[in-house]
């Protein structure tokens, strides 16, 4: 009886072939494959399954270019082909932020400030192209030296916004040749911020501002932060502290902020919620933040309550120049009344107030909110809780949420109880998270030097020694899910900070990822990320693409995107399954940055891309 295959032979070449034919074919077939696989015995020894003690397989550069070669040819079968690489944009664009262009906002009919805020949906990328660093660009000194030394040609600021500038931090520079230097947490610091921070902790009944964690206050939220001076001394007290403020085309507080390693982004305060979850920080400060608080009947006070954790601190600071006469007390009264008038109302009392500083304490009592009168400020809807860039309401949250806990009563470990835990779920999830990512984050260091794109790139626990503790500073994980990628660079030492993104339309981990102390924010990939070109120097996601790829997201502007927050010389880490990564690299290819892939040995289609943004200088 016939075969098939012989069948299928006869059908194509028209008549029966020969016996002896089929047999010289065949043997030609497996003299072939003893001659290539003696040539090449390496190329193909991935199959072979051994026990090692990384989750990576061997990648050295035949095995890599397997997978490559697979990927083209699935991406050519497609339909998709090989895509060019993108043009660099004109030198207008270097300092370029999507979603805040005030010209086309105001002819759209926005107004009242509005005007300046976050407007996505009048962005129009048109062709695209990728943001070009400025001419004079230096890649920022490695921490802790780039907190107090940045390069000027980095930052787009005027000689004459620096000499002009009057917050308590921008008095703190220096300006040289072409540095800006911030005066060192250890030597002298013009206008006292650590007597500033003193002076707070004092008003709050502490010894000294380095008792602040242990009276509950882990996260600071500072608005309208300068160049982050204040941030950086909370920083060296093993605070967190989150500068946000409104978009500027020049002299911008968040992009220097960044500059510095410092965790900032942009935010305004006119219309719009912050898009952060309520209860999720232990303290506000505001110095000279300029905000109006007799505009919008409080709403910028109910903003910062819905954010503050019960028993947090709102702390503003408001240096007013002092006049002849009454003109300084007659001052401090305009500026104090609407906000002593408004603060009774939602259940904050005034503790301390000295010199320009003044603290209110937000009640840790649910019952307050009971006596409350309804129709002055009333409770929010249960459930009410939507912060993505939504309308801020006249209503306050009250005490109903499972997260209502005091910070006073918060555990003096740096962990989070198992009390603590079960808010957010099961335990046990956390846990096993935990143990994972610390075995990641392992071996995605190792990965990170340049030799993983040479002939013969170092693979992970080799003798080669591994990237220096502080070769990257701002991290953002693009789907932090619980935090764990920024525990495990805690337990490790490494000197970063990391953004803890979560997906609009992923599950909400970011109550957890706050109420762990670390920097998070809700985002939509579907736009742009608040924040000035340049800013992180490793993107991380997992399992984002395929999230992405069931939503209305283009990869493309995703990329480009990527590419514009990117600092030169930058690392992007994506994991996720192949297709996924195939998709990736080719996009990867588009935005011009070196990229590999990586083939996770855990018998299932998961895949790492290691890319290296080039420092492109033209």
């Amino acid at each position: 009886m016939r075969s098939p295959l012989l069948n299928k032979l006869s059908l194509i070449c028209g008549r029966r072939l020969p016996v002896s034919w089929l047999v010289l074919c065949f043997t030609s077939v497996l003299v072939l494959i003893a001659v290539f696989g003696s040539s090449f015995p390496k190329s193909f020894d991935y199959v072979t399954v051994t026990p090692v003690p990384e989750i990576y397989s061997n990648y050295r550069r035949l095995k890599e270019q397997t997978a490559v070669d697979y990927f083209e040819l699935r991406t050519v079968s497609s339909g998709a082909g090989r895509q060019g690489e993108l043009g660099l944009c004109g030198k207008e664009r270097e300092n370029y932020v999507p979603c805040y262009n005030v010209t086309a906002n105001v002819l759209l009919g926005f107004k009242d400030g509005e005007e300046f805020d976050r407007h996505c949906e009048v962005s129009s990328q048109g062709k695209f192209c990728l943001v070009r660093p400025p001419k004079d660009y230096k890649i920022p000194l490695r921490w802790p030296a780039g907190r107090d030394v940045i390069w000027t040609g980095n930052v787009k600021i005027t000689k004459d916004q620096f000499l002009s500038s009057g917050s308590i931090t921008k008095r703190m520079m220096l300006l040289e040749e072409n540095q800006i230097a911030f005066h060192s947490q250890d030597g002298l610091i013009f206008d006292g911020v650590k007597d500033y921070s003193r002076q707070i902790a004092e008003m709050m009944g502490l010894g000294s501002d380095s008792e602040f964690f242990q009276a509950g206050v882990r996260t600071v939220l500072d608005i309208g932060c300068g160049f982050g001076s204040f941030g950086a001394h909370l920083v060296s007290l093993k605070l967190t502290a989150l500068c946000v403020a409104a978009y500027e085309a020049t002299g911008s507080q968040v992009q220097i902020a960044l500059e510095r390693g410092l965790p900032a982004m942009i935010g305004n305060f006119i219309s719009r919620q912050l898009p952060y979850p309520s209860l999720s920080f232990d303290m506000v400060h505001c110095a000279q933040c300029g905000i109006v608080w007799d505009k919008k009947e409080g709403m910028f006070l109910i903003e910062f309550d819905r954010l503050l954790k019960p028993g947090g601190y709102f702390v503003i600071t408001s240096p007013i120049s002092k006049p002849p006469g009454r003109a300084t007390s007659s001052k401090k009264r305009s500026m104090l009344t609407p906000l002593a008038q408004f603060t009774e109302k939602i259940c904050w009392s005034l503790i301390a107030q000295q010199d320009e500083t003044f603290i209110w304490q937000k009640t840790a009592d649910a019952h307050c909110y009971s006596s409350l009168k309804k129709n002055e400020v009333p409770l929010c809807k249960q459930g009410y809780d939507t912060p993505y860039y939504q309308t801020m309401m006249p209503c306050i949250i009250g005490a109903s949420s499972k997260r209502w806990i005091p910070i006073q009563n918060k555990s003096s470990s740096p962990d989070l109880s198992s009390v603590e835990l079960e808010v957010h779920g099961n335990p046990e999830d956390f846990f096993e998270d935990l143990q994972v990512w610390k075995l990641a984050l392992k071996n995605y260091w190792s990965l990170l030097t340049p030799l993983i794109f040479s002939d013969h790139p170092k693979r992970p626990g080799d003798e080669d020694p591994l990237p220096p503790f502080n070769m990257a500073r701002n991290v953002m994980d693009m789907n932090a899910h619980y935090g764990g990628l920024n525990a495990a660079f805690l337990e490790e030492m490494k000197s970063v900070w990391v953004m803890n993104v979560v997906p609009v339309r992923a599950r909400n981990t970011l109550p957890l990822i706050l109420d762990r102390g670390f920097p998070g924010v809700f985002h939509d990939w579907c736009e742009p990320f608040p924040t000035y070109p340049r800013t992180y120097d490793l993107l991380h996601a997992n399992g984002l693409l395929s999230h992405l790829t069931s939503e209305r997201c283009s990869l493309v502007e995703l990329f480009v995107e990527m590419d514009r927050i990117l600092r030169p010389e930058g690392w992007v880490v994506l994991s996720d399954k192949l297709g996924a990564i195939e998709l990736a690299r080719a996009h990867a290819t588009q935005v011009r940055w070196d990229a590999r892939v990586i083939d996770v040995q855990n018998g299932n289609d998961q895949r790492l891309l290691v890319c290296q943004k080039p420092f492109v200088k033209k």
